[in-house]
């Protein structure tokens, strides 16, 4: 049997080095930046709860302009030129008026977009309000 203060030794140095292990790992924990910049929209959230700018809270419910708008999202979901961000822009038709929101890639989605929105629509307006988004 060895020597108590060997076995003693031992068990220090194993708690020794779980304690600098653990500490190691505080550190870093604490160390890490995650002061990231949050994502300020604040200004398009005001916007929208203005009442000036159509949101999907718009819809009507007038059957006409629900099948206006489900028209139009078939065949935008069904482009394949487009990109995910252009298939999920807004379609809101209220009184007979397609209101087109939201940010697409480049001039030649917002250009397709509204063509696809004109076809699609019938006698029925459009309004084009889609964004292209700048490219970083």
């Amino acid at each position: 049997m060895p020597p108590q203060s060997a076995v003693t030794q031992k068990h220090m140095k194993k708690l020794s080095l779980s304690l600098l292990c653990l500490s190691a790992l505080t550190f870093t924990a604490v160390a890490q930046d995650n002061s990231a910049p949050a994502a300020d929209n604040s200004g398009r959230n005001q916007r929208d709860r203005s009442g000036e700018t159509q949101t999907s809270g718009d819809q009507s419910n007038n059957s006409a302009d629900i099948k206006t708008t489900a028209a139009i999202r078939r065949a935008i979901v069904h482009d394949a030129s487009l990109s995910m961000m252009a298939k999920n822009v807004k379609i809101v038709t209220e009184n007979g008026v397609v209101t087109l929101r939201g940010p697409v890639k480049s001039a030649e989605e917002k250009a397709k977009i509204a063509e696809l929105a004109k076809t699609h629509a019938g006698n029925t307006r459009v309004e084009d309000q889609l964004e292209v988004k700048a490219s970083k």
